[in-house]
């Protein structure tokens, strides 16, 4: 077994996963991550899940108003708390994602 070849081989893995997903589907790129997305609000999903599938979301152009769309149509299923929820664990993600930049640009 040879050792991590990055820093972060965890975060390298889930993104590899999601790439994996994307390429095995279906739906096109931008109904998949908007899917992706929706289900993440619908386990309500820890803010690094956000952080994955976001960055991967803005890598094939989806912006923050489609992300609010995907709130708004999911909202009257899985009910305001999930919602709310979501929408604190993507500011978590977001500020996490600045943390990262910040460092690396150091």
């Amino acid at each position: 077994m040879t050792g991590p070849t990055s820093e972060s081989p965890v975060r390298d893995l889930l993104a590899d996963m999601t790439a994996e997903s994307v390429a095995a589907s279906s739906l096109d790129e931008t109904s998949l991550m908007l899917v992706r997305i929706a289900a993440l609000v619908a386990v309500d999903a820890p803010a690094v899940s956000y952080l994955l599938n976001l960055d991967a979301a803005s890598e094939i152009g989806i912006d923050a108003e489609q992300v609010r769309g995907v709130l708004a149509a999911v909202a009257p299923i899985v009910g305001t708390a999930r919602v709310a929820s979501a929408t604190g664990k993507i500011v978590e993600a977001l500020a996490v994602e600045i943390e990262i930049a910040e460092s690396d640009a150091r």
